[in-house]
């Protein structure tokens, strides 16, 4: 499964909370490996690993599961708190009754609730009512973590029918296809997260032992942005970055046959979803090259040679077309 990088947005958007009480993130941006000179390029992204040690720092500066967005703090260990109450439940739709209760004892909790439809579908429905959340970040961040927690407790990914945001589409909205594995719903009447009903009847496979794994890895496993291979996109991006592991670069007609479809019928099913194949392949491109420069592991050379670029400087031009900076600015984590 390849992990995505992370738009730049959410990085500003993660530190608002802490920089309207007053605080420093100087050394919340240090911790996670982030440079600061990377806000201020919109096209700029951050590894996976970056901005889980982003979220985990900004957790412990502020003693906050909130990261300073709701009118109350969520002190840390809340949320391990709720998980240890759901893995002794039945099913999943126990689980998350027990776990949204649990936050109702707590002054300034988000609202949450289930709705069942008539169609076997659910919606998970979230309000942020109380918290100063302008760029809908711990909005997105709690339906993500309880998606992907959800779907850890009964061993099974759970896809979801669509995602609804009572919202306009931010500048950003490319992202949210990705972030969630489904076609986002913007101006909606409400934010939700739907998906079949049979679902909530799941049992619950983990325990306190595989818990306490878990949480060792949090937030990793909660926030990272991976690829759900639901799509057709994504199975492209899967084929791509096998190809390029093994030292290929594969056509659009050879990913096409690998499908069992026409060149012309990938790229109209391509374009359906929102993208095309050059786009799925640049951004394969770029993740793999911000990864690998973030590790420090890899000349430019060779990484250029790796990824399919005939010399560093047609790489060097890619690179600053995709995040607005040169590979220079990533080496490292940035921080050099």
């Amino acid at each position: 499964m390849q992990t995505r990088t992370i738009a730049i947005h959410y990085v500003r958007a993660a530190l608002r909370g802490a920089r309207r009480g007053g605080r420093d993130v100087s050394e919340v941006l240090v911790a996670a490996g982030i440079s600061p000179a990377l806000l201020d390029d919109t096209r700029a992204r951050v590894t996976a690993d970056q901005y889980t040690r982003l979220v985990r720092s900004l957790w412990e500066f502020l003693d906050d599961e909130f990261m300073g967005f709701g009118s109350k703090p969520s002190r840390r260990g809340t949320f391990p708190m709720m998980c240890l109450l759901a893995v002794h439940c039945r099913d999943l739709g126990s689980a998350l009754r027990r776990g949204w209760a649990f936050y109702r004892l707590f002054e300034g909790s988000p609202q949450v609730s289930i709705v069942e439809g008539d169609d076997g579908v659910v919606r998970f429905e979230l309000a942020m009512s109380g918290f100063d959340d302008p760029d809908h970040f711990l909005t997105e961040s709690l339906l993500m973590l309880w998606h992907r927690f959800s779907s850890w407790l009964i061993g099974h990914r759970i896809p979801l029918r669509r995602a609804d945001f009572a919202y306009p589409e931010p500048a950003h909205g490319v992202e949210y296809h990705l972030v969630f594995g489904c076609p986002p719903v913007f101006d909606a009447a409400g934010t939700a997260l739907s998906f079949d009903r049979r679902f909530l009847d799941m049992p619950v496979v983990q325990d306190e032992v595989t818990l306490r794994r878990y949480l060792r890895q949090a937030p990793a496993e909660l926030l990272s942005r991976r690829d759900y291979g639901v799509d057709l996109a994504a199975q492209v991006r899967r084929i791509l970055g096998n190809g390029i592991a093994g030292g290929e670069q594969p056509s659009v007609t050879e990913v096409a046959a690998r499908l069992d479809v026409s060149a012309p019928t990938l790229r109209r099913r391509l374009t359906a979803e929102g993208t095309s194949f050059r786009d799925v392949r640049e951004q394969l491109l770029r993740d793999q090259a911000v990864a690998s420069l973030v590790r420090g592991n890899e000349s430019v050379e060779a990484l250029a040679l790796r990824l399919g670029f005939s010399e560093a400087s047609a790489f060097h031009r890619a690179f600053k077309r995709w995040t607005g900076s040169s590979p220079g600015a990533y080496r490292g984590g940035g921080m050099s």
